[in-house]
């Protein structure tokens, strides 16, 4: 079984991609050390930009560009950003008037209008619920909110209250159509923040390409697309961090790829001393304990957004589950020492050994 995405619904695109992650593994971007030449007008230049307030958290667009060609990377970086900020928009769970948040107040049995990309993020959702073995879930915001008022009232959800919660998270409760959405019960709602933001990433690393730039770089949250190579042509290089101790698990060399990062290192509630996962397993209502953190590489954000939250509730035994060209590093919680499992494709992305890292045996799907 593969994950078939319509290419007139997620936009595809070459990526180099060389990407790390915030806190457990975080990205190692040599943009601010860029040098060159200035006596040059083909020498290749970096462009930076750090715009604010992007789905709230930081976010640095990259565009690498021949001198003489700065004005096209400024047009390119601006149009990167105005998708990201379109995305948010459209698919925000934090903001009102967003499509998702109209969503979540219409009324049953009448059609919901939603945007093209709000409807084919949507889509893609729905059959990945499937492919991951319902672990990822974007209807399992019932669930979600559950777990943040227990978590702001440092109190346990009660059962009949997971229980609930679980019965209204189902996709039978939404009708997809051409132009919108109908909900089939009132409460029903969805949650698109882990899909959502490499939808962005890939939009806005499109609008970087279609400008014929030399390389760019896309980093939302730690999630990370790039192609081409830095201004010095160095290829993109990221180094994996050891979320326990200092210095880096490994480094790595990925080209035309997307990287995302899922974990509970940084966003969790605590409960009566201990710490619970905001990532829910929606088979079961309650916070993933599988993986303390997780990295996926894939052929596009979306897809790499998709498996991280997935193999954050499967742990090392999803790995088997992963489709072909998906590559994947768990780093699996509980024991004494934590274990480092990964597939094949990713340690041979790594540069140098890793005799800490256990190698997963998976049969590659199409």
């Amino acid at each position: 079984m593969s994950m078939q995405f319509n290419p007139k619904e997620i936009p595809r695109g070459r990526r180099f991609i060389e990407a790390a992650l915030i806190g457990a593994l975080v990205i190692l971007v040599t943009v601010g050390q860029w040098r060159v030449a200035v006596h040059d007008a083909d020498t290749s230049v970096a462009l930076v930009r750090r715009p604010r307030g992007v789905m709230g958290t930081d976010c640095v667009l990259a565009a690498v560009v021949a001198r003489r060609d700065t004005a096209t990377a400024e047009a390119a970086l601006d149009a990167a950003e105005a998708a990201l900020r379109q995305v948010e928009a459209r698919m925000s769970n934090w903001l009102d008037d967003s499509e998702v948040s109209r969503l979540r107040v219409a009324a049953a049995g009448v059609l919901m209008p939603l945007s093209s990309d709000t409807l084919a993020v949507l889509a893609a959702a729905r059959n990945a619920f499937e492919f991951t073995g319902q672990t990822f879930d974007v209807t399992c915001r019932p669930q979600v909110e559950l777990w943040r008022r227990a978590g702001a009232t440092a109190q346990m959800p009660r059962e009949v209250e997971i229980v609930e919660a679980r019965a209204a998270s189902r996709w039978e409760h939404f009708e997809l159509a051409e132009s919108g959405v109908v909900k089939r019960t009132a409460s029903a709602c969805v949650d698109m923040g882990g899909i959502a933001k490499g939808y962005g990433i890939d939009l806005a690393l499109q609008a970087i390409q279609r400008a014929g730039l030399r390389g760019g770089l896309v980093d939302v949250g730690g999630d990370v697309a790039c192609f081409g190579r830095q201004a010095g042509g160095q290829p993109w290089l990221i180094a994996v961090k050891d979320p326990g101790q200092p210095g880096p698990l490994a480094q790595l060399r990925v080209g035309d790829r997307a990287v995302a990062t899922s974990g509970d290192y940084a966003r969790y509630v605590e409960i009566e001393g201990k710490r619970y996962s905001h990532i829910i397993d929606p088979r079961v209502g309650l916070p993933a304990e599988a993986a303390r953190s997780v990295t996926v590489i894939a052929d596009t954000a979306v897809m790499a957004d998709i498996w991280a939250t997935a193999l954050s509730v499967l742990g090392a035994e999803g790995l088997e589950r992963l489709p072909a060209g998906v590559e994947a590093l768990v780093f699996c919680s509980g024991g004494d020492e934590p274990r480092l499992v990964c597939t094949p494709g990713f340690q041979d992305l790594c540069i140098g050994p890793l005799s800490n890292f256990i190698l997963a045996t998976r049969s590659r799907r199409p």
